[in-house]
Formats: C-alpha cells, sequence, structure tokens
C-alpha cells in the first residue's frame, strides 16, 4: 500500500477523511486529459469520458462483488447514504412508511429519518450496549413491526469503532421482507463488503479517495425509487454530470488500499492497541471506549475519555502539538449537541478523544503521541473553570430545586454550566459529604443526563435518581458509596 506523505505522520483523523492517497491523485491527473466532458454526451470527447467511467464501474463493481449496473456514483457519501436510505423507503411505500435503525447510526442517517418524519413517516430506534453494539433482538424485533419499510445498520461505528452485526441482521430481516441499508463506510477498507445487505453505500474519503464521491449499491431486486428530482445521469438514480476524473481517482485508491488491507490492518491493530493499553497508565481518570475484543471493532481506531476536561480544548491543545485527532461525535463536533453515539452507549460526552490512524503512521508517530498526551491532559485540566489553577472561575451556587430536600442532602446548582463543569462541580463537593449520605446537583447541560451517569460509574458513585425541575433544568441525586 502506498502511503501518504510524511508531513501527515501527525494526522490521526483518518475516520474524518484520509489525505488524498497518491494513486488517486496520480489517478485523477490522467483522467483530467480525457474525462472531463459529460459522458451522458455522444461527442468524441463525451465518449472519452464514458469510456473512463465505464472501466473505472466495472472496476470498483468487481471490488465490492456487485454488477456493475447496481453501482451508482453519487456526489459525497452523506449523499449516497440518505439517498440509498430515502430510496428505499420511497420504493417500499406499499409496505409501509416506517424506518428503523440503530441509536449509533450517522448523522445523516438521522436527518433523513427526521425529514421522513417530516413527511409523515415513522423511525423506530434500537438501542445499544455500552461498547456501542446494538441490541440485535431489539433491532429484529422492531423490523418485524406491521408498516416497516426499511431498517439501517452501520457496519461499524464511526466513533467508537464498533463492528455491528450486520450479517445476522440481514439474514433475520430477509425472512419477513424487509430490506436492510448498510453503511458500509471503513469496513470497505479493512473488512469485506456487505455481501448479505441489498443496499450498501461508502464514502471515498475514507480510503484516500478525493471528496465528492459516494457509492450507492442497489443490488438486482432492490425495491428503491429516488426520492428527490433526477436526470438521466447515473441511470437515473442522480443528477447532473458526474466527476469523471474524481471517480477515476475514487476507484483507483480504493483497488490499491484493499491490495493489501490486512496486513495494514495487522499492523495498524497493533499500533492501536498500544494506544489502548498506556492511555488509562499513563492519563489519569481517563477510560477507553469500545469493544476490547479486537475483531469486534475497527483495526485503526479508538476513541477514549478523559475526565474534567473539554474535548475540543484538548483537541486544539494536541493540534498546538502537532497532532489531528478527533473529539465528540465525528460528525457533529462542530455544534454543542452532545454526542449521540456517547450517550446512547452511556459515555463521558465531554473529554473525549477519537484516533484514527492512516497508513503512513508509524510506531515513532504513536510514541511520540503518547508522550504528548499527558502533558496536554494536565495543562487543559489546569485551565478548566474550578480547577485550582484556573483561578478566579466562579464556583457553583447553592440553591435549593423546585421540591422539598428534606432527606435529599445538599444541593448544588450547576444550571448555567456547560459540561464538564457539573461533572467537576460534583467531583469537588462529594467528598464534602459522609459514606451514605446524598448530594443533588442541578444542572441545565444537555450533555449532563449522560455525563453524569458516567461519571458515577467511572468513580463507584451511585446516580439514584433525577427528575425535571419546574423552574428548568433536572435534579439529579447522588448517593456516595466511598
Amino acid at each position: 500500500m502506498n502511503q501518504p506523505g510524511s508531513g501527515h505522520s501527525g494526522y490521526f483523523d483518518a475516520a474524518a477523511g484520509l489525505p488524498l492517497h497518491p494513486v488517486a491523485a496520480e489517478a485523477m491527473q490522467a483522467a483530467w486529459q480525457d474525462g472531463w466532458a459529460d459522458p451522458s454526451r455522444l461527442t468524441g470527447a463525451g465518449r472519452r469520458s464514458a469510456v473512463l467511467l465505464d472501466a473505472a464501474r466495472q472496476a470498483a463493481a468487481a471490488e465490492l462483488g456487485v454488477r456493475p449496473d447496481e453501482l451508482t456514483f453519487l456526489p459525497s457519501g452523506v449523499h449516497a447514504l440518505q439517498q440509498a436510505v430515502l430510496g428505499s423507503l420511497a420504493g417500499r411505500r406499499r409496505a409501509g412508511a416506517v424506518l428503523v435503525h440503530s441509536a449509533v447510526e450517522h448523522s445523516a442517517v438521522f436527518a433523513a429519518a427526521d425529514w421522513h418524519h417530516q413527511r409523515g413517516g415513522e423511525a423506530l430506534v434500537a438501542g445499544v450496549d455500552p461498547t456501542a453494539r446494538v441490541d440485535l433482538a431489539e433491532f429484529v424485533e422492531l423490523a418485524r413491526r406491521p408498516g416497516v419499510a426499511t431498517a439501517v445498520l452501520q457496519a461499524a461505528n464511526h466513533e467508537v469503532g464498533t463492528r455491528q452485526p450486520v450479517a445476522e441482521a440481514a439474514g433475520a430481516l430477509a425472512e419477513f421482507g424487509v430490506p436492510l441499508v448498510v453503511d458500509a463506510g471503513h469496513e470497505l477498507v479493512y473488512g469485506q463488503p456487505p455481501a448479505a445487505a441489498p443496499i450498501f453505500t461508502a464514502d471515498a474519503r475514507l480510503w484516500g479517495g478525493p471528496a465528492g464521491v459516494g457509492l450507492l449499491v442497489t443490488r438486482q431486486g432492490s425495491r428503491w425509487r429516488a426520492p428527490f428530482p433526477v436526470d438521466e445521469a447515473e441511470a437515473g438514480r442522480s443528477a447532473g454530470a458526474p466527476n469523471v476524473p474524481a471517480i477515476v481517482a475514487a476507484v483507483a485508491s480504493l483497488r490499491a488500499t484493499r491490495a493489501d488491507r490486512a496486513a495494514e490492518g495487522r499492523r495498524l491493530a497493533g499500533l492501536i492497541e498500544r494506544i489502548r493499553d498506556q492511555v488509562p497508565r499513563t492519563v489519569s481518570d481517563a477510560v477507553v471506549l469500545g469493544p476490547d475484543d479486537p475483531a469486534a471493532r475497527l483495526p485503526h481506531l479508538v476513541t477514549f475519555s478523559c475526565l474534567y476536561l473539554d474535548g475540543e480544548a484538548l483537541l486544539t491543545e494536541l493540534d498546538r502539538r502537532g497532532f489531528a485527532v478527533s473529539s465528540g461525535s465525528s460528525c457533529t463536533a462542530d455544534t454543542l449537541t452532545p454526542s449521540h453515539v456517547l450517550v446512547a452507549m452511556g459515555a463521558l460526552t465531554s473529554g473525549n478523544v477519537r484516533i484514527s490512524l492512516h497508513p503512513g503512521v508509524g510506531q515513532a508517530d504513536v510514541e511520540r503521541f503518547l508522550a504528548v498526551l499527558p502533558d496536554a491532559v494536565a495543562a487543559v485540566r489546569a485551565q478548566a473553570p474550578g480547577s485550582p489553577a484556573a483561578g478566579s472561575a466562579a464556583p457553583p451556587r447553592p440553591a435549593a430545586p423546585s421540591r422539598p430536600t428534606a432527606d435529599q442532602g445538599p444541593v448544588l446548582d450547576s444550571r448555567g454550566r456547560r459540561c464538564p463543569l457539573p461533572v467537576l462541580d460534583l467531583a469537588r463537593a462529594l467528598p464534602g459529604i459522609e459514606v451514605g449520605a446524598e448530594l443533588t446537583v442541578l444542572a441545565d447541560d444537555p450533555a449532563a443526563a449522560s455525563d453524569l451517569a458516567a461519571w458515577c460509574r467511572m468513580r463507584g458513585q451511585q446516580l439514584v435518581d433525577q427528575a425535571g425541575l419546574d423552574s428548568g433544568g433536572t435534579a439529579y441525586r447522588v448517593r456516595r458509596l466511598r
């Protein structure tokens, strides 16, 4: 496998998109000579573009184990995923208007579900365990309900790397005629295409292809109908002239990446194991997320949570020190909304770092990261409001909740304080009460419910209950156990 240049050795965010693969760059440059024209035109230039597009489709189909006429190229991976979901719903509207998906799908699926709901449809969500693996029994049971048209399940989670039981789900759903749409994503790089899924998608950025190319596979016999206006492009499944040079580059990089995926996957898995082993040893109050079993997760990705810090602040600090990582949800990190993946897992939603390695990363790069990380975490924690080093940050204020406080113990009002501050408030206050006593924290940050529960599990304390307040926010009652 050709390696990205050494200038990307500190880029640890491959799950958000790889640097352009050298093979892709070469293929795109060559394709610009003959692939710039609209391949639907009957001119000489159009025919040359059509030849390149057909060759790329044949090569990609062979790599994916599908027929060329089952493969559609679309303008992005997100576009392909939403087309897959909504197109399957449109094609099966006579069966019903209910969509089933897991609680940890890519945000594009949630956006498609919301769009579907606004037009009279319904979405049912299956839960996951603390490793982000879907509850297969619940997923199948939901899909069995009357009126279900389509179900969606990612091949592997983009945030913590958990592989999902796609083959089992597809087989179970096939027994009662519900098709499974699969976000194949990273499995096309280090695993296998979902052979049992009638519809699946992928994004070329994940294997070093250019941005602007998504793959949609609709196997023969699948009921699929374009949910948006289209023209003659891609057999009536898209609109506008396809970007032939980008498609050629995407397919070239897919083939190059998959050529030695097994060996490269084993190498990266070793580096990830090193990170998983060392982070809890060298960083206090840190926990690694996802399955312990290497076979149950992607080989190149790991996410860990650190108490008492903001993940975005740590991202900035690590970037200043030469490492690009991801924090929070990979598809919602630009908002203040807590990661839906981490919330569904019951994990800490603040203080998260996702590491995803690409083929250009070596052992020395990982060791350099592990050497930098403890100091970076300490620096960010020292600046957190409420920490001793931060100085004048206002502490939480005493308050009374809007219900009687008898037998409830002391109360801290952390409303108006963004996570991780409510957790920090709890950590500072709980040692001040006796073992067996209770403390109530008032908070209105959306992430507080998940973060306070995760903190109690990590620190061996008990979240007794939580209740909404008439005055706004939620009261969380915590019992000190040790």
